[in-house]
C-alpha cells in the first residue's frame, strides 16, 4: 500500500503543477490581450487611423511601437486589432457552438435515417477547407466584420457537431441514463439534465480551439483583402501592409504576429487547464 501511495504522489503532484502552469500562463496571455481589448474601447494613443505621426518612425516615446508607412500610430493599430480578435473569436466561437451542439444532439438523437443524413453532410463539410469556405461566404456577404464572424463560425460548426454526437450517443449509453429513462424522464429533459452537463468538459479545447483558428482565420481573411475593411484595424492587414517595409520598420512586421502567436497559446493553455479542472475523468487520484 505504501508503495503504492509513494508511486501515485510525484504524479499528482505533476499533474498539480502542469495543471498551476497551464492556468497561470494561459490566463496571463490571454488576459492581458483581453485587457488591452478592453481599454481600446475607450482609449488608445492616438486615433488608430490618425496619418500625421511622421512614417516609418522606430518605438519611442510618442509613438511605442512606431509608426507604419502611413503614419499611423501602431501601439494604437494593435490594441483596436486586440478588440476585433476579441470580437471575431467570441462570436464565431459562439455560432459554432449554438448550431454545431443542437446539429450533434438532432444527429444523436433522431432516428437513423436523420443521422445518417446528417453524418455525411458533416463529413463533408469537415472535409471542405475552413478558410476556402469561409471566403467564400465573406466573398458573397461582402467583407465586414458580421460577415467575417459569420463565415468562419458556420465554417467551424461542423467539427463541433461530429463532436457533440459522437459524445452525446456514448452519454447516451450509460446506466445514469437508462435510470432517469426509467423514472420517466423525457428526451430534452435527459439532454438538459445529463447529457449537457456532460459534454462541456470534453468541448471546452475544441471550443478553444475554434477561438483560435477564428483568429488566424480573420487575419488570413484580412491578409489577403476579405476581411474587416478599414477603418478597423486588423493584425491581418497589418502584416499585409508591413511586407514591403519589412526591412526598414520591423515592428510593424514582428508585433502583429506576435500577438496573433500569443492570443492562440494563451486560450489554449487556459481551455486545457479548465478541461483539467472541469473533466473528472481528468483529476489525479486522490
Amino acid at each position: 500500500m505504501t508503495a503504492v501511495v509513494t508511486a501515485v504522489t510525484p504524479r499528482r503532484r505533476r499533474t498539480g503543477r502542469r495543471r498551476s502552469f497551464n492556468l497561470a500562463v494561459g490566463g496571463a496571455l490571454f488576459g492581458a490581450i483581453a485587457v488591452v481589448a478592453l481599454v481600446s474601447l475607450v482609449w488608445t494613443p492616438f486615433p488608430p487611423e490618425a496619418t500625421g505621426g511622421g512614417r516609418l518612425l522606430p518605438p519611442g516615446a510618442e509613438h511605442w511601437a512606431g509608426t507604419d508607412r502611413l503614419g499611423r500610430d501602431l501601439f494604437s493599430q494593435l490594441m483596436v486589432g486586440a478588440r476585433l480578435a476579441m470580437v471575431v473569436g467570441a462570436g464565431s466561437v459562439a455560432i459554432a457552438a449554438v448550431v454545431g451542439i443542437l446539429v450533434g444532439l438532432l444527429a444523436a438523437v433522431a432516428g437513423r435515417a436523420v443521422d445518417d443524413a446528417l453524418s455525411s453532410l458533416l463529413d463533408i463539410a469537415i472535409a471542405f477547407p475552413t478558410l476556402l469556405l469561409a471566403m467564400l461566404i465573406v466573398a458573397w456577404r461582402g467583407a465586414s466584420v458580421e460577415s467575417a464572424v459569420l463565415a468562419i463560425g458556420l465554417a467551424g460548426s461542423a467539427v463541433i457537431a461530429r463532436l457533440t454526437r459522437v459524445s452525446t450517443v456514448r452519454i447516451l449509453g450509460q446506466d445514469f441514463i437508462t435510470a432517469a429513462r426509467t423514472s420517466g424522464t423525457g428526451t430534452a429533459g435527459i439532454i438538459r439534465r445529463h447529457v449537457l452537463p456532460h459534454l462541456w468538459p470534453t468541448l471546452i479545447v475544441p471550443l478553444a480551439l475554434q477561438f483560435g483558428g477564428a483568429v488566424i482565420a480573420e487575419a488570413s481573411l484580412s491578409y489577403v483583402g476579405l476581411g474587416s475593411p478599414p477603418p478597423n484595424a486588423s493584425w491581418g492587414r497589418m502584416l499585409q501592409e508591413a511586407q514591403s517595409t519589412v526591412t526598414a520598420a520591423p515592428t510593424a512586421a514582428l508585433l502583429p504576429g506576435i500577438l496573433l502567436v500569443a492570443t492562440i497559446i494563451g486560450v489554449n493553455l487556459l481551455a486545457d487547464g479548465v478541461r483539467d479542472i472541469a473533466d473528472p475523468s481528468s483529476r489525479s487520484i486522490r
